[in-house]
């Protein structure tokens, strides 16, 4: 399988970018007018990991309402500013949903499905997981 973006100069620290699906997004070096290029890796991890969560959890028929990545990570201090951890904390709002069910979806995502969340690991950033689940009528 293969993707495609493209990423144009757009003056200043702005550029255009566009994705193999035909989605546009600016992204922003400073000036406030897009995403800054390391926020988009973590909104990448966010939905790659989100998107194991909520499968598995759908597969084990757990009624789930709403799931929220909440994300914090810590860069390193000097160039190149890369990660060296990141927190994600899973909010899975559903009626009656199974503890143990959510723990090991958020397990499974971790060790064995999302690919952003590997890569990043094997690339030496450590990243921790945590969630809490909501109980809605």
């Amino acid at each position: 399988m293969s993707m495609s973006a493209k990423v144009k100069w757009d003056g200043d620290v702005r550029f255009q970018a566009t994705t193999g699906s035909g989605f546009d997004l600016m992204i922003d070096g400073e000036l406030k007018q897009g995403p800054r290029p390391m926020e988009l890796m973590l909104l990448g991890l966010g939905g790659c990991t989100s998107y194991d969560v909520v499968g598995i959890l759908k597969k084990t028929r757990q009624d789930v309402v709403d799931c929220v990545a909440e994300i914090e990570s810590e860069r390193a201090d000097e160039v190149p500013a890369v990660f060296t951890k990141i927190h994600i904390k899973f909010v899975v709002s559903g009626r009656g949903l199974n503890e143990k069910k959510v723990g090991r979806a958020v397990k499974l995502s971790a060790e064995q499905y999302c690919s952003a969340s590997l890569m990043l690991e094997r690339g030496g950033v450590e990243i921790t997981h945590s969630y809490e689940i909501v109980e809605v009528e």
